[in-house]
């Protein structure tokens, strides 16, 4: 097998995911390239093929069991392992006026795509891709989470956590918690998993709305990614340090 670490990213053919790929491949990182569209993704395999680097596309909706499937599959091909999974692949559902959903009026069916997708998909990736991860050294895992998946953060009326997201908000909480129990079911080996904040990034998820560049949400997961042997794990890091949970 190949010397050369490689990454797979999920949602990465736009917005933070897009910059991620683009941060591990600058530091040397080949890279997969996940996501559901195939023009977008191609595209996306080709904007970072010139800028220097070693990607490749892979056909991946978190949703579906066979194209999961397929994509471990493929990386089993392409490389025989796996050095890093980035699951970065979100929606935030169906919102109403002011970005909000309002828990007393919620279409559950609202709340069960939210959830297939930033919950269960991470799981259906991350299980898929665990038989190739364990063939690294050093294997490492980054869910892409949201400080307002914090309970602290949204439970303190003196802090402004934005509008209220009954499905979204609660989603990252169930990923964060799902974070925790794969961190204790890995504890003495070398898997290291954590959940990143990427803040709040202008980007067509959110209405290309917020302060920060993609490049600088990408920051927390890329160093998640890449952390030494030894480093932590089971915890939810944002740019200034961990969050509470």
């Amino acid at each position: 097998m190949s010397e050369t670490k490689l990454a797979l990213v999920t949602g990465a053919n736009k917005g933070i995911g897009y910059e991620i790929a683009t941060g591990l491949g600058a530091l040397g990182y080949r890279v997969g390239v996940g996501a559901r569209d195939e023009a977008r993704r191609e595209s996306a395999v080709e904007n970072l093929r010139a800028a220097g680097v070693d990607a490749f596309g892979v056909p991946l909706d978190v949703t579906g069991d066979q194209s999961v499937t397929d994509a471990a599959e493929l990386i089993e091909r392409r490389a025989g392992r796996l050095d890093v999974l980035v699951n970065n692949a979100g929606i935030s559902g169906e919102t109403g006026p002011g970005w909000g959903q309002d828990p007393t009026t919620l279409d559950l069916d609202v709340v069960r795509s939210v959830v297939e997708t930033n919950v269960i998909g991470v799981i259906r990736v991350t299980n898929a891709m665990l038989p190739l991860l364990r063939r690294s050294t050093s294997p490492r895992i980054v869910n892409v989470s949201s400080s307002v998946g914090s309970l602290t953060r949204q439970a303190d009326p003196d802090i402004e956590i934005g509008p209220i997201m009954a499905a979204y908000a609660p989603s990252k909480s169930f990923l964060n918690a799902v974070t925790v129990q794969y961190a204790r079911q890995f504890a003495g080996s070398d898997i290291l998993i954590n959940a990143a904040c990427p803040g709040l990034v202008a980007t067509d998820f959110t209405g290309f709305l917020g302060p920060r560049t993609p490049e600088q949400g990408a920051a927390t997961a890329i160093r998640l990614a890449t952390l030494p042997d030894g480093g932590p794990t089971g915890s939810f890091f944002e740019d200034d340090g961990v969050i509470p949970w």
